[in-house]
């Protein structure tokens, strides 16, 4: 599928100006660039969470498409019952406007992906419902206090797990849960960040497309989580994909498909720098958890090389 970027431009904007995210948000852009893509015929379910309350403050709404507030823990369910309720309407010829296709979108935040809503979005994946899962992941519990979820990397600070005398951040690796919904055998998988505009696009067209459920995890930079400068989460999305900590990589019907690999890789440790969260681990005595934090990426990096090679046959 070629993206026209173009077309995208001309595309009118379904997130309207106006809301309150944060200078510097990532967030924000994530939306707009998956609605230019997915177009008016869609209904957006959104969980409770930052990007949910900075468009829908009662009695606003930055959404110019229907949209659905559901709880922190079951959007996946509400959409998947839009879904459902769509198909049974067409099938009895019940729908006011007919419609061929109607795109269908619940988005949610790490905390209410990884976490919270893990069970209402694994049961919608094994029902086989046409819909596309989107999780903006900023790594954190950002809405209500920067706690520590299952998405925060180790040694990150966070309100949860602080670093200090005692301990220094987050004391465990993140869950991948991009592999876990994988494992679902689901046509469409695959990572991206908001940088990356066009392989962002295209794997929303290709989700869209597809027969069956889709699930995009999409980085999220967040500049108050993370601690950085309000100008540069952009900078920190790309530069997430060239020290490998997030590659960006599709799985189509089991297939991996690598979209870029860096050519000279940069150490973590440069990434890291320009965000508040680890400074800590650049004090003296903390150096084990840097070489930590390496040697995780490397390896989980030669897993992925691995994982399509075998499946490429």
């Amino acid at each position: 599928m070629a993206v026209n970027l173009k077309q995208l431009t001309q595309s009118e904007d379904l997130l309207a100006g106006g809301h309150r995210a944060c200078a510097g948000c990532t967030g924000s852009n994530i939306l707009r660039q998956i609605m230019l893509t997915a177009g008016p015929d869609t209904v957006v379910g959104g969980a409770t969470g930052c990007m949910e309350v900075v468009t829908t403050i009662f009695p606003y709404t930055a959404w110019k498409t229907s949209f659905i507030h559901s709880a922190f823990e079951n959007c996946a369910a509400t959409i998947s019952g839009v879904e459902t309720a769509f198909r049974a309407l067409k099938k009895s010829g019940e729908l006011p406007v007919a419609r061929e296709k109607m795109n269908f979108i619940a988005f949610g935040g790490d905390g209410g992906t990884y976490d919270i809503g893990l069970q209402s979005l694994s049961g919608a994946m094994e029902r086989g419902h046409n819909m596309l899962y989107v999780c903006y992941d900023n790594e954190a519990y950002m809405n209500t206090g920067i706690q520590r979820s299952s998405a925060t990397p180790l040694g990150a600070h966070t309100s949860t797990a602080p670093a200090g005398t005692v301990k220094q951040g987050k004391e465990q690796n993140r869950k991948d849960l991009t592999k876990i919904m994988v494992a679902h055998n689901i046509p469409y998988v695959a990572q991206t960040t908001p940088f990356h505009w066009k392989d962002l696009a295209t794997k929303v067209e290709k989700a869209l497309a597809c027969d069956g459920p889709a699930f995009l995890n999409i980085l999220m930079p967040c500049t108050v989580g993370w601690h950085f400068d309000t100008a540069i989460g952009m900078e920190i999305a790309r530069e997430a994909v060239e020290t490998n900590f997030w590659p960006l990589f599709e799985v189509e019907d089991g297939r991996y498909t690598i979209n870029h690999k860096p050519k000279e890789r940069a150490p973590i440790a440069d990434w890291m720098k320009k965000q508040g969260r680890f400074k800590h681990l650049f004090k003296p005595g903390n150096e084990h958890l840097l070489e930590t934090s390496q040697k995780y990426v490397d390896d989980q990096w030669e897993k992925l090389l691995k994982l399509e090679a075998m499946s490429n046959g």
